[in-house]
């Protein structure tokens, strides 16, 4: 049986504030396999964001473990831990994250010549045709739609063929329409390349649609 790609042990947050300790997360436990899809889900305040954070080795846990590809998070320092997310990990952001003075493809372009992978331009623009926006190339974020700026981040995150995407809330800024657009691209993308998919979403038909539901209330998973 291969080591999963991601698995988490005992997992808790604990943040100091004026009226003590508060504690974001309990004691999660979990493990996913190469390809596999998790939707974590909650509501707000429920601990979604911040388990993205430490899953992702952007924050530090207060206890337990995370091994993100063979890599224990909690021993590398962040030095380490950029260097795991930049061989390892794809993100899609709500907000998109596109640089604004960029066109979309040289969005995409960017994380293929910080790899120093060869021909980014035409990888680039065999992912914004993939993603159907062949006919946007030279066009900058202010100058595309939502759905639009988030189909760019979406090929931006899948360039560099990671082994794990992780997304958050990546349909919340939507319409029905194009957010069901954006459902069909990540699935379709997943397939295609094996990554591991781990959504924070409200969105439950795209929560429905991946092979695991984590629920969160109140940092306990439920």
């Amino acid at each position: 049986m291969s080591r999963p790609i991601l698995n988490v042990e005992n997992l808790n947050k604990v943040v100091s504030t004026a009226e003590g300790d508060l504690t974001l997360l309990h004691s999660l436990s979990f493990s996913l396999a190469q390809g596999d899809s998790l939707a974590i889900v909650g509501s707000s305040g429920s601990g979604k964001s911040t388990l993205l954070g430490l899953l992702a080795g952007l924050d530090r846990p207060s206890a337990g473990s995370i091994e993100l590809a063979g890599h224990k998070l909690e021993l590398l320092d962040e030095d380490q831990c950029a260097q795991v997310r930049a061989e390892y990990v794809g993100f899609v952001f709500q907000s998109f994250q596109l640089l604004e003075t960029l066109t979309a493809v040289e969005n995409v372009m960017l994380p293929l010549e910080l790899d120093g992978l060869p021909n980014p331009r035409e990888q680039a623009e065999a992912l914004l045709k993939r993603v159907g926006l062949d006919h946007r190339l030279k066009h900058t974020p202010l100058q595309l739609s939502g759905g639009e700026q988030q189909r760019v981040a979406i090929a931006r995150a899948f360039a560099a063929k990671p082994k794990i995407l992780f997304a958050d809330e990546p349909t919340g800024n939507l319409d029905s329409v194009t957010g069901e657009c954006i459902r069909d691209l990540l699935f379709e993308l997943n397939n295609e390349q094996g990554a591991t998919l781990v959504l924070v979403t409200h969105d439950e038909q795209l929560a429905a649609r991946c092979q695991h539901q984590l629920r969160l209330e109140a940092g306990k998973q439920i």
